[in-house]
């Protein structure tokens, strides 16, 4: 057994997680992180990568008996899905976090989706509006390293100008701009954190179409670089430590975080202040597994809020064959998408839009260029006519990705498994879930839009997806809000329960939207920083050491 102390105990080191610890380190904060995971190695992950028979977010990485986690191609594994939807979305355990294999897309929420339920009568109002984040946006696009296009806010009003210029669009950008001219598709550069340029001792994006699941060359943005800002101020970091219970007092205060190793040995974290940042599947997963006779229903939940609400961006996905060649498979994985569906009267019937344009061919429904060859084969075609045809047909594939809007529905829910546990005896996370009619009514119209945008670009063999995709955005189950009888955490992600809890992360958030959830999250971590730091100063004196 062991103690490890320090004035703010920090469990996950994902993207909430590494800007917290830097940021609270430069305010003269001593903190320490908690991982479930281990260190990656880029190259031996990338080589993990090109060897790898089918080629998924997860390919690269290592999954430890100790730091488990789901994966894309068996949604049974780790998740014990509830239906009656399956829940799709994964992520990773490792010092990074899922910043490890997410796509760079740093999209603001619109000053509309902070205010749903009063605009359109759906989901919830959040207890702070975007004029209240909008300078944490810019200071995270900054701190992420975006590249965009400064004159176009994309419906989110800016106070400043991206820190990169945006990365080049791809010839098929320009071929859907070309084609969508003069109707209501406005075809926009994708901000993204990713350097165009070369920009603190990380290159420029080499365009090597990998984004996920990894990038080769560290353009692209993970959380590693706050973890050894932070580590250079003074922070710690445990490894293959994984939080397994959230100790509390009578008073209402949490006293500890108690860890495991892998080794069997444990112990506990102390600090004066906790920050939970794992994700919006293992937070409430950690929050319930923290019962007790006092807290019959875990820690944090006397809403019985935790783990319910949760939400994803249920994604159309579509593709087809263009009447002229738009040579995909080159640059980052998207580049430009259409934003200017994502708000409208239309919202209080179903969702919004959000369409990314995607760069990698026919990859993600049909596996694109590796599958091609087998694909043409069965169609008869042999030697010199099968080559034609495979370059033929590579160079044309376009594929449409369109997020949709989950509303938040108690029953859609994170719980704990009655029967199966995990290395260290955690039962698993059960996953109760339903898409919904209103995000159904959405996918519906995604299918409507692409059939539009593929007329335009005279496009053959089109394919619409059957059922949804996850996007790998796990949103809600700790839900911030003003009433502590409605929500777990208040506009500050402080657990209306326990006065030195802090839960940070896409849990918070009470609705959706349909912007990619990263940028929200590291603003929403920023801002937090200060309650953090003024909770510390009201406590007593801070323990020595780390």
């Amino acid at each position: 057994m062991g103690e490890i102390e320090a004035d703010a105990v920090i469990v996950g080191s994902g993207f909430a997680g590494a800007l917290l610890a830097d940021r609270l380190a430069d305010l003269g904060v001593g903190c320490t992180i908690l991982e479930a995971g281990a260190r990656v190695d880029r190259g031996t992950a990338f080589r993990s990568y090109l060897g790898a028979a089918v080629k998924t977010p997860e390919s690269p990485y290592e999954r430890l008996p100790d730091a488990d986690f789901p994966i894309s191609q068996d949604s049974g594994h780790w998740y014990r899905q509830a239906g009656p939807d399956t829940f799709k979305s994964t992520y990773l355990k490792a010092v990074g976090g899922t910043s490890w294999h997410w796509l760079g897309t740093c999209v603001r929420f619109l000053p509309s989706d902070f205010r749903m339920r009063t605009l359109y009568g759906h989901g919830e109002d959040w207890p702070i509006g975007y004029d209240e984040l909008e300078s944490f946006y810019t200071e995270a696009e900054r701190e992420l390293g975006v590249a965009g296009d400064s004159a176009e806010d994309l419906g989110s009003p800016r106070s400043g100008s991206f820190p990169m210029p945006p990365v080049p669009r791809s010839y098929l950008d320009r071929v859907c701009e070309q084609a969508l001219a003069g109707t209501s598709f406005q075809v926009r550069v994708t901000p993204q954190a990713r350097n165009s340029v070369n920009r603190e001792g990380r290159p420029a994006c080499c365009g090597s179409a990998t984004c996920i699941p990894i990038c080769p060359v560290a353009a692209k943005y993970d959380a590693t670089v706050h973890l050894e800002r932070a580590a250079a101020k003074g922070a710690s970091l445990h490894e293959r430590t994984t939080a397994t219970r959230v100790e509390t007092d009578a008073d209402g205060q949490v006293s500890a975080i108690r860890f495991r190793r892998p080794d069997g040995t444990g112990g506990l974290a102390r600090g004066r202040v906790y920050i939970l940042t794992a994700n919006a599947v293992e937070t409430p997963r950690l929050l319930l597994h923290s019962s007790s006779a006092r807290l019959p229903g875990g820690v944090a939940n006397q809403s019985d809020q935790v783990g319910r609400n949760l939400m994803d961006h249920p994604v159309q996905l579509s593709w087809a064959v263009a009447g002229e060649p738009v040579w995909p498979y080159r640059g980052p994985l998207s580049t430009s998408g259409i934003e200017n569906l994502r708000d409208g009267s239309f919202r209080r019937n179903r969702s919004s839009l959000r369409i990314q344009v995607s760069n990698d061919g026919w990859n993600w429904p049909t596996g694109g260029a590796i599958t091609l060859a087998d694909l043409l084969w069965r169609r008869g075609l042999r030697g010199v006519a099968l080559r034609q045809a495979i370059a033929d047909h590579a160079s044309r594939q376009v594929q449409l990705a369109a997020l949709t809007e989950q509303l938040p529905e108690p029953q859609n829910r994170v719980t704990l498994d009655a029967q199966d546990r995990d290395f260290h005896g955690v039962p698993l996370p059960r996953v109760h879930y339903r898409v919904g009619d209103y995000s159904r009514r959405g996918l519906a119209a995604a299918r409507r839009v692409h059939d539009e945008i593929f007329a335009r670009l005279n496009a053959t063999e089109i394919h619409h997806a059957d059922d949804f995709q996850g996007a790998g955005h796990i949103i809600g189950t700790t839900r911030m809000g003003d009433d502590p009888r409605r929500s777990v955490v208040d506009r500050n992600l402080r657990c209306h329960d326990h006065p030195n809890l802090f839960l940070v992360g896409a849990g918070a958030f009470p609705t959706a939207s349909t912007a990619n959830p990263t940028l929200t999250i590291a603003a929403l971590a920023l801002r937090a920083a200060v309650p953090v730091a003024e909770t510390l100063s009201a406590l007593p004196a801070p323990l020595r050491g780390a």
